[in-house]
């Protein structure tokens, strides 16, 4: 078994588009595919070691008691409009260990442009203590959420925002 789940999808808009939700602490909530991310506070991040808060619901998974917390998305590798990936630092220390990221790519698709968007879960690094409940998130999530970034990206460029 792999630590790790990949999925990836074409999306027509450019890498600046589609970073910019994704550095957006609002954008994550705006394509999360589990329910669980209900708000978030914090400014567009930019750079390695930026935070901002969000606002959970385990409840909406239905899948481990722990109600509504707060974690701090830690950004730990940043390079506009190509990659960002984060840790979580939350109510459990020290961190579980388990990382969230997207790499894009510009390419083509049949004479579209766009970018090819690959999500990326790791939880390599997670202690043997919470191995048990990884992954929280399967392949299916990451592709629904690929699939609301490509809605959010959309909306976002047809308001002008």
């Amino acid at each position: 078994m792999t630590d790790q789940l990949t999925a990836r999808r074409f999306i027509e808009a450019g890498p600046t588009a589609i970073f910019d939700v994704l550095r957006d602490p609002e954008g994550h909530v705006d394509i999360d595919s589990s329910g669980m991310l209900q708000s978030a506070e914090g400014v567009r991040v930019g750079a390695v070691g930026d935070r901002f808060t969000v606002h959970m619901d385990r409840e909406a998974k239905g899948d481990y008691p722990m109600g509504r917390y707060d974690v701090e998305v830690v950004i730990d590798r940043y390079e506009m409009d190509r990659e960002i990936t984060w840790w979580i630092d939350g109510t459990i220390k020290p961190p579980i260990g388990h990382t969230y990221g997207y790499l894009l790519e510009p390419g083509e698709v049949e004479g579209r442009a766009g970018t090819w968007v690959t999500s990326v879960y790791d939880w390599s690094a997670v202690s043997e203590q919470w191995r048990p409940i990884f992954p929280v998130n399967d392949e299916t999530a990451l592709r629904a959420t690929l699939g609301i970034l490509d809605r959010v990206v959309r909306r976002r460029a047809a308001s002008g925002a």
